[in-house]
């Protein structure tokens, strides 16, 4: 009897402590345009700020990956901080002055 009531004090224990962890931790996927390798690095540079722990964008399917504290930042504010580069997401036209500025080979057809 002794033996239960510890593992079932175990295990509640371990489930507190994964639930007060996992408080926050969002993630989602969403496209933005761009062309090349300097496109990626100016995306995902965009991203490195308090609250979002890991960003990927494929060049090649123009998908955004990012994993994030969500009481740090919210998905609007991700998106924003990468239009502010001058690229365009599902949500937001990137900043007309930041994508004149970029380099050709990082301009594309805006939507």
């Amino acid at each position: 009897m002794k033996t239960v009531f510890k593992i079932v004090i175990c295990i509640s224990v371990c489930s507190f402590i994964l639930a007060c962890g996992a408080k926050g931790n969002a993630s989602a996927g969403f496209k933005v345009w761009g062309n090349c390798d300097m496109c990626k690095e100016t995306i995902e540079g965009a991203l490195k700020t308090d609250g979002v722990t890991s960003a990927d964008w494929n060049k090649d399917t123009k998908m955004m990956t990012v994993s994030f504290d969500s009481t740090k930042i919210n998905l609007g504010q991700i998106e924003r901080k990468i239009a502010a580069t001058g690229y365009d997401t599902e949500l937001y036209t990137g900043d007309d002055k930041a994508y004149q500025s970029l380099p050709e080979c990082c301009q594309y057809d805006r939507k």
